[in-house]
């Protein structure tokens, strides 16, 4: 092999790595990632009807939500459970400042805009929209496709605005 074809292959394979390491795999399915502490959202949201929002706050400008904080934990659990191994440990954290680190199930790519407060606004799209029925699940993993044909998809049906420029920043 000529030493250029070799060194345009060696290049084409080094960008290749480097965008395979940037880019999430966004398909399904996928393993639940390790929690810090066991949590489950069928007990949580499902059973004693928490909403959402009520854990993963949606700071301005609502392209994000957050993963909870100890305090909002520390909330109904300095009565409820309070024996129990796990909470002891979220207690622990939420005394010490140090924050849980959860490990996001979804994670959308740098180079998309989404914002939660778009979606979460329209009409019949809740958080199980994307996430799946996740108040029916003891341990979470990605069970939706985030990929751009799935919100393609999505967005041909609800009948949204489905341009490039409408997700991804023009260049």
């Amino acid at each position: 092999m000529k030493p250029m074809r070799f060194l345009a292959l060696l290049g084409l394979l080094g960008i290749a790595l480097l965008l395979s390491a940037q880019v999430p795999d966004i398909k399904i399915p996928r393993r639940a990632p390790e929690q810090p502490v066991p949590f489950s959202h069928k007990t949580h949201a499902g059973t004693v009807g928490l909403a959402c929002k009520q854990c993963h706050v949606m700071p301005e400008p609502g392209d994000y939500m957050t993963l909870p904080a100890t305090q909002v934990c520390m909330g109904c659990h300095t009565t409820v459970k309070k024996d129990s191994p796990h909470i002891a440990k979220v207690a622990a954290a939420h005394e010490a400042g140090t924050p849980l680190k959860w490990a996001p199930v979804y994670r959308i790519p740098d180079f998309v805009g989404f914002s939660h407060k778009r979606h979460t606004a329209v009409q019949d799209v809740t958080c199980a929209t994307c996430h799946g029925p996740v108040a029916t699940r003891d341990v979470l993993s990605r069970e939706k496709e985030i990929s751009m044909q799935a919100c393609m998809d999505c967005h041909r049906q609800k009948r949204a605005e489905n341009g490039c420029t409408f997700c991804h920043d023009a260049r």
